[in-house]
């Protein structure tokens, strides 16, 4: 019965991936990281002094920092991680031999997307000390810490599918890396210049319709799906709730955005995988 549900290209991935040095070398650069943004963010609130006081309100916003550090890193890493995975054994010209063994396009595609979000949540975890400085200075709650981390998770398992998938559909690394970045910055940034755009001409259409000024509704679902699926404006609406007020209101769907980026950031999981698993033995056939 465990036989069944074993997966030798997971066990083989997580041996290789926790046994390098260059991955825990990673991981304490990352720590590092933030071990100097805490420090700093420390100095200077209390202006170097061993006297003056951390207040629980500065502590919200080492809170808020280093949750938007965070998700920076996660989607900064997790293409890095995952983006090489089946473009670098075909590379290597151990991807036929792969698909020669027992193992499904299941096994294999799920078992390179784990390793990496395994290792993920490693460096995640590695960071909670660090947030344990926050609940020792107070004005955090745990629901806010657990929510945080709950969407990193969500995150980062779909950014590791878009990156598993254009691993699987191109010959290159590099051309795949580039690729799986792209997606990113258009999450992160095309999203959020669409949605401020979107939000000028929103108000610039309500305030130019005469005597609708005052009485007028906005209604901007487009704007609203930009909001929806990018990273920071779910951080921002997570950490103030009244951010989230003020976006429904101003886009006229009252719908919290939550929901949007998990629905969206489930879909786009599955479609990815989906492809990566069909296009694995296809591309095979085709270098045949």
């Amino acid at each position: 019965m465990m036989e069944r549900f074993s997966n030798p290209v997971l066990s083989k991935e997580l041996k290789l991936r926790f046994r390098a040095f260059k991955s825990f070398s990673g991981l304490m650069f990352y720590l590092a990281v933030l071990c100097i943004f805490v420090a700093g963010f420390l100095l200077i609130y209390t202006r170097f002094s061993g006297t003056a006081f951390f207040r629980p309100s500065d502590s919200f916003t080492m809170f808020v920092a280093l949750s938007v550090i965070q998700m920076g890193l996660v989607m900064f890493i997790t293409p890095g991680l995952t983006a090489g995975s089946i473009s670098t054994e075909r590379e290597k010209q151990t991807l036929n031999i792969l698909l020669t063994t027992t193992q499904s396009s299941t096994q294999i595609i799920g078992g390179k997307l784990l390793s990496s979000v395994a290792f993920l949540i490693l460096m995640l975890i590695a960071g909670l000390p660090l947030y344990s400085l926050v609940f020792l200075f107070g004005g955090v709650s745990p629901s806010q810490l657990i929510t945080i981390f709950l969407f990193y998770l969500v995150t980062l398992i779909a950014i590791g599918s878009i990156g598993i998938m254009f691993s699987t559909i191109t010959k290159k690394t590099i051309v795949s890396m580039i690729a799986t970045y792209g997606a990113m910055i258009f999450l992160g940034g095309i999203t959020a210049f669409f949605f401020f755009i979107g939000i000028s001409m929103e108000q610039m259409a309500i305030h130019s319709a005469t005597g609708l000024a005052q009485n007028a509704t906005p209604f901007s679902p487009i704007t609203y799906f930009c909001a929806g699926i990018n990273p920071g404006a779910l951080i921002i609406t997570i950490l103030y709730p009244e951010m989230a007020s003020s976006l429904e209101s101003a886009v006229g769907i009252s719908m919290p955005i939550w929901i949007v980026y998990l629905i969206f950031y489930t879909l786009l999981t599955v479609f990815c995988l989906f492809v990566a698993i069909r296009k694995l033995r296809a591309n095979m056939k085709t270098n045949r």
